[in-house]
């Protein structure tokens, strides 16, 4: 420990009850702008479906805790959290290099695509064989998709917003033309591919659910970003070129290299989740795969602070309100139209107190 660590700001060492007491409080700070933006898009929720002829107190109530009424409910809520989380985690690397990314919704076709091709052009492997090579190809054809928009970004000085955006209109576009086109089954009437070979689906964690154990691999994978960024000195370097690229260009580190790679991680991540999906839910590739964890993945990045550990809590949050929401429009029978306004009232509220700087009072 350094003697700035063990002094405070007298020049005296700092008791170790009052630095937990420091830490305590700034997790206390930490939580409550999370906490005010749930607290803010639940009570908007119920104001609004108030207004509708809905008795709001007790649809919200249903939403929030209807979820977790028994182990298949609570699987289908860890199941939309792998991608949540998966996204989120690696969106919190990109913006901690300051690259915005805003393609996470392109990058999980890109490697939904890419891990489709893989589990029905290639025959004769074992579901040993298989499975990492699904998720690798998903990985891959992510990072590939996100790695573009970040050489854009150092080769010709083009905003990595406007790329990303572009580049999701083209995911989703060649997507749409593959499974109606090349990769379309030839027996099925609707846009989609192929089944995947048996042996290429991700086994299922408890059996009776459909949730598979890529929400493990989301957990680690999560962790394992956490440690890269604030454990490792290539992670410390990424940050470096997000909290000012001149000086970390001045000091010797590669900015653009950083900006690229925090691009590819992303984007790796994002493609994983289409991997999963594919592979672990829907077993085939379909035009409209996604339902939105591309973009509901940066509320969840922002949710987290762009912390890869927070992540794991909001994506596991964002899953619990968007089961939810199914279980209000069934049950309730809200209107589809008012469970999306009330969803954009969520991402709408935690993206505006995200934006919330906690700064000390300063006199003069």
């Amino acid at each position: 420990m350094t003697q700035i660590d063990q002094q405070g700001r007298g020049g005296a060492a700092t008791p170790p009850p009052l630095r937990i007491l420091r830490k305590a409080a700034s997790a206390g700070l930490a939580m409550m702008r999370p906490a005010a933006a749930l607290a803010v898009a639940l009570f908007c929720g119920t104001v609004l479906l108030g207004l509708n002829g809905f008795d709001g107190i007790s649809v919200m109530i249903g939403m929030v805790f209807g979820v977790f009424q028994d182990m298949r409910s609570v699987s289908e809520v860890l199941l939309k959290a792998v991608p949540l989380i998966l996204i989120g985690a690696g969106l919190c690397v990109a913006f901690r290099c300051r690259m915005w990314n805003i393609g996470a919704e392109g990058q999980f076709y890109a490697g939904a695509v890419a891990a489709t091709f893989a589990g029905v052009s290639v025959e004769g492997l074992t579901a040993w064989l298989y499975v990492p090579l699904i998720t690798l190809a998903g990985a891959l054809g992510g990072a590939f998709w996100g790695g573009i928009a970040g050489y854009l970004k150092v080769r010709f000085q083009a905003s990595e917003i406007v790329t990303t955006i572009m580049l999701n209109y083209i995911a989703l576009i060649a997507t749409s033309y593959l499974v109606t086109g090349p990769m379309k089954d030839a027996q099925a009437a609707y846009p989609q591919s192929a089944r995947l070979f048996r042996e290429a689906w991700i086994p299922n964690l408890i059996p009776g659910t459909r949730l598979h154990v890529g929400i493990l691999v989301a957990l680690v994978l999560a962790l394992a970003l956490y440690v890269f960024l604030y454990r490792s000195s290539a992670g410390y370097a990424m940050r470096v070129v997000g909290i000012n690229p001149f000086a970390a260009a001045y000091a010797g580190i590669r900015t653009r290299g950083n900006m690229v790679a925090a691009m590819c991680i992303s984007g790796g991540m994002a493609g994983l989740a289409g991997a999963f999906e594919v592979a672990g839910v829907t077993r085939r590739l379909y035009q409209s795969i996604s339902p939105g964890y591309g973009f509901e993945g940066i509320a969840v990045a922002l949710l987290a602070g762009n912390n890869p550990l927070g992540a794991i809590l909001s994506g596991g949050l964002f899953a619990v309100l968007r089961s939810g929401a199914e279980l209000m429009q069934i049950t309730s029978q809200v209107p589809q139209v008012l469970v999306l306004v009330i969803q954009g009232i969520v991402i709408l509220s935690v993206v505006a107190f995200a934006a919330i700087r906690w700064q000390p009072w300063r006199k003069g």
